[in-house]
């Protein structure tokens, strides 16, 4: 064989196998849960899987991946911001958030997580049974994570908080009587407390209280095209009506829908300052309202809704 020749056909020996790395699908990192009782990102773990699905005819394979350890929230918001161990990560809206990172407008449980149940101990259940107006918790103190958007929106509307870095450390606050209630979205309270195992702590089932509080995917502000990816992702899934689907029947939603649905709730309805201008309220495909309840912000007041 020409010496000249041996070059080029070690070359094209090795073009398979630069073609393969090349077409190596990308790998999508999004935030791991803190615990291994927090089962809150499962639904959105799955919902991001259900959006990139949708485009795989348009954008291709991927691989989901777990980040490599456990983020608070604000770190992980830094994180992404700095585009360092995260592509993707599920939080309530704010407006410095949509500032540093960049957010898929489309709420991913509807709005559901603005129904926050109050987890209180068991010997408190009949304290807040008897609450008939929203200035009935001033004199309690809540429990929210430190850098939650949820801790000013209970301080603007006068609600004592007090906060923690760390989401099981919350529990401990309240079971030890430190806090007297800690507010979660009635996706997650019931779940959470199945996790937890813990009889001397339950959700009061009569007293919600009610915020506009989308939580939607946010990306690095320079990786627009995977913000494009889920968005389109999601809007087929709504189109087709697997988006609502997954809503009504995954576990997490499912029974907070029923518990929404079928209790017997005082709503105290809570203003939300931090809700950003270009939260689409006017698009009534996006959002989840029980029967009675029009679009738009939600707003402060000392009597129940019903």
């Amino acid at each position: 064989m020409p010496a000249l020749l041996k070059p080029a056909i070690l070359a094209l020996g090795l073009l398979p196998g630069l073609a393969a790395a090349a077409a190596a699908p990308p790998t999508i990192v999004y935030l791991r849960p803190q615990s291994t009782y927090d089962i809150r990102d499962q639904y959105y773990v799955e919902l991001l899987q259900l959006a990139l699905d949708k485009t795989r005819d348009t954008y291709g394979d991927f691989v989901l991946e777990p980040a490599p350890f456990i983020m608070l929230q604000g770190r992980a918001i830094r994180s992404l911001a700095e585009n360092r161990y995260l592509d993707v990560l599920w939080t309530m809206t704010a407006p410095e958030r949509e500032q540093e990172l960049l957010p898929v407008r489309i709420p991913l449980v509807r709005g559901l997580l603005g129904y926050r149940a109050l987890i209180i101990r068991k010997q408190d259940a009949d304290r807040f049974a008897a609450l008939r107006q929203l200035d009935g918790l001033t004199s309690l103190r809540a429990v929210q994570g430190h850098d939650w958007p949820d801790t000013l929106i209970l301080r603007a509307n006068g609600l004592p908080v007090t906060t923690s870095s760390y989401h099981p450390t919350m529990f401990d606050m309240l079971r030890l009587g430190r806090v007297d209630y800690f507010p979660r979205g009635i996706n997650e309270a019931w779940s959470e407390l199945a996790q937890l195992r813990d009889p001397d702590l339950v959700a009061s089932d009569s007293v919600l209280l009610h915020y506009t509080a989308p939580i939607y995917f946010f990306v690095n502000r320079n990786n627009p095209r995977l913000a494009a990816r889920i968005e389109a992702g999601l809007r087929r899934a709504l189109a087709d009506g697997s988006f609502l689907a997954f809503f009504r029947r995954h576990p997490v939603t499912h029974e907070a829908l029923r518990r929404l649905e079928q209790g017997h709730w005082r709503i105290f309805e809570l203003e939300n300052p931090l809700l950003p201008a270009a939260t689409p309220l006017e698009d009534r495909t996006l959002w989840y309202r029980p029967a009675g309840q029009d679009a738009g912000r939600a707003v402060a007041s000392s009597a129940p809704t019903r």
